[in-house]
């Protein structure tokens, strides 16, 4: 038993050894199945990771070719452009040419540098710089005058003439270049109130003559840039430094919000934005230049003064008559001088015996020059004035006869000047100013009431360099006008006298009044109406009133007595000049004014005016 118990034993041992090798099998080859799944999932999954890879990084990098292009794009676009424009390229300038630079513009006239000197164009000096340098291109004379002195060089030459004498520089003064003129800055310094500076590479004059006018500024608060146009991508003309003061540009051109135009000190206009600069503040130009003045030759009295119209010698002899009533009368102003040639020439009616009789009855004798003839077409006044020799004889003619006659002034009436003829029109003025002053011989010009079409005449000038100017008035409505009207309402004699006192001294002003009126016919001619008008006397306007039964109403507007009849079909229309007219014409002309007292009156014409009319004038000006 216990044998078969031990072979038993022996059976279960083999059983469960058997049973373990069985499990151990099973569990075995579960494992290694769940391991080759679990190796072919991985292989799965390492080639499912092998076939994705390459698109992945293909999009990758398209995405960042796409980042890198857009960045790169957004950068071209908005970020600011530092390519730097040549200056050479922005001036654009030819061999020895300078460009010009006036206050804060550049011009477009260009100069030169020639033997260590800049020469700048006759234009330029004459509009930008001092408006008494003249050139005559007939002669190619320059000329400059002084109070006292009448200064002249050819070109080509580095002497020059003083009056009588000469006095030379160290380089040629006139150059030309075709038909233009260019005068060494360095000459035009010496008689000028002006300042410059050269700056080179390429060349440039800064040019500073606007003394007493203000003037916009920028400083630079942080490094900027100064371009060409308004924009970041535009060119770079300078790098501009913390402080740099910059000039602002006032052409004209529309501001812009967030640029502002700008000159920098050494010439460069561009544009720069408004961010990197300072608050706008403003500077005045000064300097310790006196300029040299012109001196007069007035009168401690108010003047009263009348031209007398001579139109032939046998005319002098009638002075002591036309005077008899003229009370308060203490200037005369006979017409005796006119230009008669392109050579400057002058017809004269001047007469010692008049002159004689006139200072006896304690008047003085300004003689009065026309320039009527060129109306006429008889004389051309740009060669008469802008030739240098013509323009001397003419001068010379004038100066002498006064000496001659023992004139006390003499009166330029010259009133056919255009723009074309009216700069050697005021160098006419002060090379005669200069003979007149050296002798004692008072000169007064003759001047339209300033408007637009008359500005040419530069009344401002004229005061600087003559004696007195004197407006005329009146003519307010003339022979030639397209309708009726009075020859001075009170109105435009106001407003004569305010625009003469903005521009000439009032003590240098003499207002010219009309002893006349007009009477102006009105036909009515197949629907339109024809119109004429005749200068009257004082006198012949009353007796003309009387004859036509006509009644005279005053008018407030005009401040004149107003007179309208029919007569032969026709309408006649008059403003008439009486003592109540010419009276309101005083009452404005001697008012009080804050920039002071009027000189004086002159009138036009002895012998048109009624007695009773002295006793007036001699009211306001005595």
């Amino acid at each position: 038993m216990m044998e078969n118990d031990k072979k038993k034993d022996m059976t279960e041992q083999q059983k469960n050894e058997t049973g373990k090798e069985t499990e151990s099998l099973l569990e075995r080859s579960k494992r290694e199945k769940w391991e080759e799944k679990k190796r072919r999932r991985q292989e799965r999954k390492n080639s499912g990771k092998g076939k994705s890879k390459l698109p992945i990084v293909l999009v990758g990098s398209v995405v960042i070719l796409f980042a890198v292009i857009l960045v790169s794009f957004f950068y071209k676009r908005y970020s600011p452009s530092n390519k730097m424009m040549p200056l050479s390229k922005y001036f654009q300038l030819k061999d020895n040419e300078v460009a010009l630079m006036v206050h804060d513009t550049r011009l477009e006239d260009t100069g030169f540098i020639e033997d260590g000197q800049i020469y700048i164009p006759y234009e330029v000096v004459q509009k930008y710089i001092n408006k008494r340098f003249y050139f005559d291109s007939s002669e190619n004379i320059l000329s400059y005058a002084t109070a006292y002195e009448v200064i002249r060089s050819e070109v080509g030459s580095d002497t020059y003439q003083v009056n009588k004498s000469k006095a030379k520089e160290d380089y040629t003064i006139v150059k030309s270049q075709g038909e233009k003129a260019y005068i060494a800055l360095d000459f035009v310094k010496k008689h000028s109130n002006v300042e410059y500076h050269l700056y080179k590479n390429p060349n440039r004059i800064m040019i500073e003559s606007g003394w007493g006018n203000t003037y916009s500024y920028y400083k630079v608060k942080k490094s900027t840039k100064l371009r060409y146009k308004a924009g970041i991508k535009c060119d770079v003309l300078e790098n501009l430094e913390e402080s740099d003061v910059l000039r602002v540009v006032q052409d004209g051109s529309e501001e812009l919000e967030s640029y502002a135009k700008v000159m920098t000190k050494d010439g460069v206009t561009g544009y720069v934005l408004k961010k990197h600069l300072s608050d706008l503040y403003e500077e005045t130009m000064t300097n310790d230049y006196k300029e040299e003045e012109y001196p007069h030759i007035t009168k401690d009295k108010t003047i009263t003064m009348a031209w007398h119209q001579v139109t032939n010698m046998s005319a002098n002899g009638g002075l002591l008559n036309t005077i008899s009533a003229a009370k308060g009368l203490n200037v005369i102003s006979p017409t005796w001088f006119s230009i008669s040639s392109n050579k400057g020439e002058i017809t004269s009616l001047a007469s010692e015996n008049y002159v004689q009789q006139a200072h006896n009855n304690g008047l003085e004798v300004w003689a009065l020059c026309n320039d009527f003839e060129a109306k006429k077409g008889t004389i051309d006044l740009a060669t008469v004035l802008g030739n240098t020799t013509n323009r001397d004889k003419l001068v010379n003619s004038l100066v002498a006869s006064a000496i001659e006659y023992n004139l006390d002034g003499i009166n330029i009436d010259f009133e056919y000047i255009t723009e074309k003829t009216a700069n050697a029109y005021l160098e006419f003025l002060r090379e005669l100013s200069v003979k007149c002053r050296v002798n004692g011989i008072v000169l007064s010009v003759d001047s339209y009431v300033p408007s637009s079409y008359t500005t040419h005449y530069d009344r401002e000038e004229q005061g600087k360099i003559v004696d007195y100017v004197i407006v005329m008035a009146y003519d307010e409505h003339y022979a030639g006008s397209e309708e009726s009207g009075s020859v001075a309402s009170v109105g435009y004699v106001q407003d004569a006298v305010d625009q003469i006192t903005k521009m000439v001294d009032p003590s240098q002003v003499i207002v010219g009044i009309p002893f006349y009126t007009r009477l102006w016919k009105e036909n009515k001619q197949d629907g339109a109406t024809k119109l004429s008008s005749s200068a009257l006397g004082m006198s012949q306007a009353e007796d003309t009133v009387k004859r036509n039964g006509a009644t005279a109403k005053w008018d407030e507007t005009t401040a004149q007595n107003y007179v309208e009849f029919e007569a032969d079909n026709s309408v006649y229309k008059m403003w008439m000049e009486d003592e109540k007219s010419i009276e309101a014409k005083l009452k404005v002309i001697f008012a009080e004014r804050d920039n002071g007292k009027i000189a004086g009156i002159s009138c036009w014409k002895l012998g048109l005016e009624k007695d009773s009319i002295w006793n007036l004038l001699q009211k306001y000006t005595n």
